[in-house]
């Protein structure tokens, strides 16, 4: 099936995607400031670049979207029909890439937090976001 936007629109639309401030990532950050929580946004000098850093907890939150990062298993991780072995490719380099950033956190001691997008619809919000609270309490 061809898909039902020209070229432009398509292109249009994929471009109006944002990496930073997002929806999922604002709440959680209205979250984390609400329970007293302070963090800094997309810090450059670490790898993988996370959404959100608490440096007090020595914490480093990434919020993935389920499409961009290949949530398997999640009904928001679709691959398109058209372009298929691209989008795979695309989808598979941010998941290596996340990976890697990961690692080199985990090397540096520093603890990885992971909210994916489906987690912070309306049903699943609160239980994920009270889940947060509890994974920042010190071991």
């Amino acid at each position: 099936m061809a898909d039902v936007h020209s070229k432009e629109t398509r292109s249009y639309n994929m471009s109006r995607i944002k990496s930073k401030n997002t929806k999922p990532e604002m709440l959680v950050r209205q979250f984390l400031h609400k329970n007293g929580l302070r963090y800094r946004l997309h810090v450059k000098d670490l790898p993988g670049k996370p959404d959100i850093v608490l440096p007090k907890y020595k914490t480093a939150i990434f919020i993935h979207g389920c499409f961009w990062h290949g949530h398997e298993g999640c009904k928001y991780y679709v691959v398109p029909k058209t372009r298929t072995e691209w989008w795979l490719n695309k989808i598979q380099g941010n998941a290596t890439n996340d990976a890697k950033a990961e690692a080199l956190l985990k090397e540096g001691g520093w603890k990885i937090i992971t909210i994916w997008e489906c987690e912070l619809k309306r049903l699943l919000s609160e239980k994920t976001l009270a889940q947060l609270l509890l994974n920042l309490a010190p071991e």
